[in-house]
């Protein structure tokens, strides 16, 4: 029986990539995008239904989940919706504090909950999140998306134990820097006078050609895959090389050590 993947934030990036490679592997794709009409390409492909959806938006949440379960059972929902928030905490105002919260978090709490009764009634299902290597690491001027990523690794993590006596299974995939336009379309920064010098030096640590290169979408959407149809109990999958090597490194030489090098990396 063909299997059916739910994917939210598939627009660009790797909820694109990943709708792409789960419909080449024969999969029912359910691509949501806040703006549909204005995809002309993913549509046309095999297997692969758009349907409306801002995670931030209640209503329409329960409206999209309903009409996408309405089709047949959902094997896998992936929740990929999100953006970055960077720059001085201080300069954040509170709209985009909450701005932040509602779509990184509440949205992928809203939608899991959506799908929950359909799973726990079947008595199987995968829920997958993206999360970032900065749910498991921090990086200077990333604090509140760190806040959200970190949010989402201890949330899945605690409710695995909860949905396994049901049959679902829950992971993440925390990748590294993927090779997107997510600096320019998903990133919103927040500036502060007193902290300006800083983010230069961080942001210029960030854009270093010598440090390692990022992932692809596709080479990302293949740990997603991975995810998908691991039977297994882990949790997070970290994906990229980068970010293995990382937090490889994080757990090895331990955090204030870990930290101490990326003050010295980002800050000089």
């Amino acid at each position: 029986m063909t299997k059916t993947i739910f994917i939210t934030g598939s627009s660009t990036g790797l909820g694109r990539a990943t709708a792409l490679l789960f419909a080449a592997k024969g999969w029912n794709v359910i691509a949501t995008m806040r703006n549909p009409d204005k995809e002309t390409e993913l549509g046309k492909v095999k297997g692969i239904t758009l349907l409306p959806l801002d995670v931030t938006n209640v209503a329409q949440v329960t409206d999209t989940a309903a009409i996408a379960l309405a089709m047949g059972p959902v094997d896998v929902l992936f929740n990929n919706a999100g953006y970055g928030l960077a720059g001085a905490f201080e300069g954040a105002s509170d709209a985009q504090l909450v701005n932040q919260l509602d779509t990184n978090l509440l949205g992928v709490m809203r939608v899991t909950q959506a799908f929950l009764p359909a799973m726990r009634e079947r008595g199987q299902g995968t829920i997958i999140t993206t999360t970032s290597i900065g749910g498991l690491t921090t990086f200077p001027f990333n604090s509140v998306y760190h806040a959200t990523k970190w949010a989402l690794e201890g949330w899945s993590e605690s409710l695995a134990f909860e949905l396994e006596p049901h049959g679902i299974r829950v992971k993440t995939v925390a990748p590294g820097g993927i090779a997107t336009d997510f600096a320019g379309r998903s990133l919103v920064f927040t500036p502060h006078p007193a902290y300006m010098e800083a983010i230069a030096k961080t942001m210029a640590a960030f854009t270093n050609p010598e440090r390692r290169t990022p992932s692809t979408p596709e080479q990302i959407a293949e740990t997603v895959y991975e995810a998908a149809t691991d039977t297994s109990d882990r949790v997070t999958f970290v994906a990229g090389e980068d970010a293995k090597a990382s937090y490889a490194q994080r757990l090895e030489v331990g955090i204030d050590t870990f930290r101490a090098g990326i003050r010295k990396m980002f800050l000089g």
